[in-house]
This record gives C-alpha cells, sequence and structure tokens, in this order.
C-alpha cells in the first residue's frame, strides 16, 4: 500500500486562491472507490494501491483544464514501503509513541 502527497495548482487563473480547484478535485476523489485520502492545509495525502492513486492524480490534474485553467502543476511525493503495510494513521501513530 502506497501513501502519496498531491499538490494540483492552476497558473495564471487571474486569482491567487485556489480553494475551488481543491474543492473540485476533491469531488473527483470522493467518487473513487478503494483509496482512503486526507485533505490538509497544504496538499491532500491518499492511500491506497499506488496504481489506482496515479489513475486517480491523472483524473484530478484535468480538473483545473475542465474549470478553465490553460496551465496546471502537480506535484506528487509517492511513500510506497514494501516490508510491512504503512497506512496514514500507523505512520502518525508511530511518531506520537516517541513523543
Amino acid at each position: 500500500m502506497a501513501i502519496v502527497e498531491v499538490t494540483i495548482a492552476p497558473l495564471g487563473t487571474g486569482s491567487p486562491s485556489v480553494s475551488r480547484y481543491v474543492a473540485e478535485c476533491h469531488k473527483v476523489l470522493a467518487q473513487e472507490e478503494g483509496v482512503a485520502y486526507q485533505l490538509t492545509p497544504m496538499s491532500t495525502i491518499i492511500e491506497g494501491d499506488l496504481d489506482r492513486i496515479l489513475t486517480v492524480i491523472r483524473k484530478m490534474h484535468e480538473v483545473p483544464f475542465a474549470a478553465g485553467a490553460m496551465r496546471v502543476s502537480t506535484s506528487i511525493k509517492i511513500d510506497d514501503r514494501r516490508d510491512k503495510v504503512s497506512t496514514m494513521a500507523g505512520k502518525l501513530q508511530s511518531v506520537k509513541e516517541k513523543l
């Protein structure tokens, strides 16, 4: 199972605000099965099968274009652990235990 951080930012929209684009991306994400996700103030964290996540991110990447953006920058950070199952909650718990 992979944990992926994604940030999708439309460029050149005429406004510094991107919350409406983020909301539309999350509507796409909410319709997908087989992935868990968490919205954060700076990005979105998605948990699940890596191939599935990348397919979902591709759909999300198209959202700003569909809303009129002419340029979109998408950043992806992948944590793909193969020695044991890793989850968002598990990673947080591991740190909390050490505090």
